[in-house]
This record gives structure tokens, sequence and C-alpha cells, in this order.
């Protein structure tokens, strides 16, 4: 119990380090949550602070959701509480207890927690993702399309259903956050579809490439 209660303590702290926030201040003095769209996330850092120091961004709350995972392992956890700590790192990213619990919308993390459960199927669903980025320069809608077949890889190269009913969990958490921030958007008078995912805040059309 000690165990399960720390990697998910852990988790938690690690996916509420906010690093979005700290590169832009060092980076160029900004307060990420006061400029773009107001998000805590590498999108928002790429576009307002820099293109490179955007996806050291994007690396490093990649980092928090495999870390999060992988010491849940070492800790010799049963798998529920390997998903448990994880999830604990998307939470610690959205709702930072060190940032007044406003944080980022947790893709980025919810990307290393599932790198870390399942590499090779996430690995198919992010080449559609990368295909459709190319395509499109709206991550957003890439990571979506590219998460909405990932349970199907799962099924079929894995077999577990615990990791199906965990990869269905998650992608419908991500949607019902950018969702969220859509109806938020809707009610300040800006189109819902925008707000979802075709936003300016959702594309690297916009980024300042430094």
């Amino acid at each position: 119990m000690v165990n399960t209660i720390t990697a998910v303590i852990v988790g938690y702290l690690l996916g509420s380090i906010p690093f979005a926030y700290m590169a832009a201040r060092a980076k160029g003095n900004v307060d990420i949550r006061e400029v773009g769209g107001g998000n805590m996330g590498s999108l928002n850092v790429m576009r307002e602070v820099g293109l490179g120091i955007g996806y050291a961004v994007w690396i490093a709350d990649i980092a928090k959701g495999m870390l999060a995972v992988f010491i849940a392992r070492w800790l010799g956890l049963e798998q529920i509480w390997v998903f448990a700590a994880g999830f604990a790192a998307v939470l610690g990213h959205n709702w930072p207890i060190f940032l007044g619990f406003k944080g980022g919308k947790g893709a980025a993390t919810v990307t290393g927690v599932l790198l870390s459960l399942v590499p090779r199927e996430f690995g198919i669903s992010f080449g559609i993702t990368c295909v459709i980025v190319f395509i499109t320069h709206n991550p957003v809608l890439g990571l979506t399309l590219g998460l909405i077949p990932l349970p199907i890889f799962v099924w079929q190269l894995n077999g577990s259903g615990m990791l199906v009913a965990y990869t269905v969990f998650l992608a419908a958490f991500l949607a019902v956050r950018y969702a969220i921030a859509g109806l938020s958007k809707a009610k300040s008078g800006t189109d819902i579809k925008k707000g979802l995912i075709f936003d300016r805040e959702h594309s690297i059309w916009q980024t300042k490439k430094k």
C-alpha cells in the first residue's frame, strides 16, 4: 500500500512540474498563461516563445508520463496501479499544485504514458499522427485521429483487455478536456469548431521559429 500511494503521489508531483511555464520565463521572460491561447503547453510555447524551446517542453512533458510509469513498475506494482500512477501524472500536468491547479491539457503527458505502456502500438498511431500533422500542420487534429485506432492496435497486437480499456479511457479523457476548452471558447464568442481542433492555438503555422 505504501508503494502504491508513493507511486501515485510521485506521479502527480512529476506531472505538476510546469515545464512550459518555467521555459517561457527562462527563455523570454514570458508568462505563458497570459499570451497566445493561454494554455500551459508546448504548442503555446512554440508559438509565443520559439519552436526549439517548445519542442524541449514537449519532450519534457512526455518524459513526465514515462517516468511516472517507470517508477510504478520499478516499485513492483500491479498493472492497475501502474495505470493509476500514469494518470496521476496527467492530472498533475492539467491541475498542477505548483501553479494554483491551472495547467495544460495533457496531450504530451498522455503520450508519455502510452509510449511506456504500448510502445509498438502507439508507434503505429504516432505514425498516423505524423502524416496528418505533415498535411494539416495541426498537432491536435493529428493526435486525435491517431488515437482513434489505437485501442484496435492494442487489442490486435497485445490482447490485453485492461490495456485496451485504459487507452480508450485516456483518449476519452483528452477528448473531454479539449471539448471543455472548446466550449469555453464558444462562450467567449469563438467558433466551437475552432475551439476544439481548428483554433490558431492548435496550429504550428503560427510558431516563432527560433
